[in-house]
């Protein structure tokens, strides 16, 4: 069942296009040396956005302060807009009984894209 939803979140539920969207996002932190920090999470981002069916976001054991001044300085620049659009979008899909799953994946991306630094993606299982 959750390769089915992960496929159909992938061409119709905006997986591809938000991979994209945060792929070109990491690329640009990539090239501004000082934001790798901010790069990575979103590749982080961009991986979990392609197949988020299975996986959920735990926090990662041991991180630093620095891990939260860098969660604050996101928040302030990327993650309320990001958090917002996840929220429209989770509510906009589960105007319909078919994008209800889809809208639930858009919900489970908003905790993520507000606070990526110091949180891992890992399987259910």
């Amino acid at each position: 069942m959750r390769l089915i939803l992960n496929v159909l979140w992938f061409i119709f539920g905006s997986g591809f296009v938000l991979a994209i969207g945060y792929g070109v996002a990491a690329l640009i932190c990539f090239l501004l040396v000082v934001t790798i920090p901010f790069g990575v999470a979103s590749m982080r981002l961009a991986v979990y956005s392609l197949w988020p069916f299975g996986r959920t976001v735990v926090p990662k054991p041991g991180v630093g302060v620095g891990s939260g001044l860098a969660n604050i300085l996101w928040v302030v620049l990327f993650g309320w807009w990001l958090a917002l659009t996840h929220i429209v979008a989770g509510v906009a899909q589960c105007v319909t009984i078919i994008g209800i799953p889809f809208g639930i994946a858009n919900f489970k991306l908003v905790p993520v894209a507000f606070w990526p630094l110091g949180r891992e993606i890992v399987d259910l299982d």
